[in-house]
């Protein structure tokens, strides 16, 4: 497309068109697992100058993972119709487009050449902010607090990028300023950052830094874990509104993609 709009993004940063792309592609799809308009939106409208995530596994586990958190999101906002929803490095994620139940109140946070991006293509409302920072410093938590509460922290593809350090000590002070609060997050063992390592070499893209080989490890910070799940075993509710081929697909394939990611629900407290 001739007049597509040029980015220029930091390393890490650009690796928020793989999920994009992903829900561009299932929404395209015939019989989509979720519907993603604005995301086919955006990549038609952006010369990334990164190639779009290809077909196959791992677009599905994009999805999944995509849909997992999607259903937590869902799961709060039933039960916490005017709460705030914390999207913690959100990328151009349209997470409020498919979650928002119309009283909700949204953070969208990210470091500032993203926000500036997401510019582009969203716009602040009454309860929705865009916010620009870095997820290691400590000022973006006051601008939560301004917010209603509870609080539902969200995370999806982004702390694997941060050091151990730098994800211990944001999760600490979360669960030290916002008791009861939601966090959900997915997580990845140190085989899968060794794997991923050697494909970040070859195709010249942003390598993993944290590793955890058991969410429960991090209960230690203030976090107790609600529920767990892996893509290819979704809490039951979602799993029960999956189509029926991937309902019978899902267990077969557990023995290659079940452990990693990890996603993990937690309350903190």
């Amino acid at each position: 497309m001739a007049n597509r709009q040029t980015v220029e993004l930091g390393d890490v940063q650009r690796t928020l068109f793989f999920p994009l792309a992903a829900r561009a592609r299932e929404t395209r799809k015939k019989r989509p697992l979720l519907r993603d308009p604005k995301a086919v939106e955006i990549v038609e409208s952006v010369d990334f100058g990164l190639a779009p995530i290809a077909p196959g596994p791992t677009a599905l586990v994009v999805t999944l993972r995509t849909l997992i958190m999607d259903w937590w999101v869902r799961q709060f906002l039933a039960e916490h119709p005017g709460g705030t929803v914390i999207e913690l490095g959100t990328g151009l994620n349209t997470r409020f487009e498919r979650t928002d139940n119309g009283t909700a109140h949204w953070i969208d946070l990210d470091l500032p050449d993203t926000i500036e991006l997401r510019r582009r293509f969203f716009a602040d409302t009454g309860r929705r902010q865009m916010l620009a920072a870095s997820l290691t410093d400590e000022d973006w938590l006051a601008a939560v607090e301004q917010r209603p509460a509870p609080y539902f922290f969200a995370s999806d593809g982004v702390l694997v990028y941060l050091s151990e350090a730098d994800v211990t000590a944001m999760l600490a002070r979360i669960a030290a300023r916002f008791p009861g609060a939601m966090v959900a997050f997915d997580t990845y063992s140190r085989v899968t950052l060794t794997q991923q390592h050697k494909m970040a070499a070859r195709r010249n893209i942003a390598p993993w830094a944290w590793a955890c080989d058991d969410p429960r490890s991090l209960e230690r910070l203030g976090l107790t874990v609600v529920e767990s799940a892996a893509i290819t075993r979704p809490p039951a509710g979602l799993r029960a509104q999956l189509p029926a081929r991937y309902r019978y697909l899902l267990p077969l394939a557990h023995p290659l993609f079940g452990k990693s990611p990890a996603l993990t629900l937690f309350r903190v407290g």
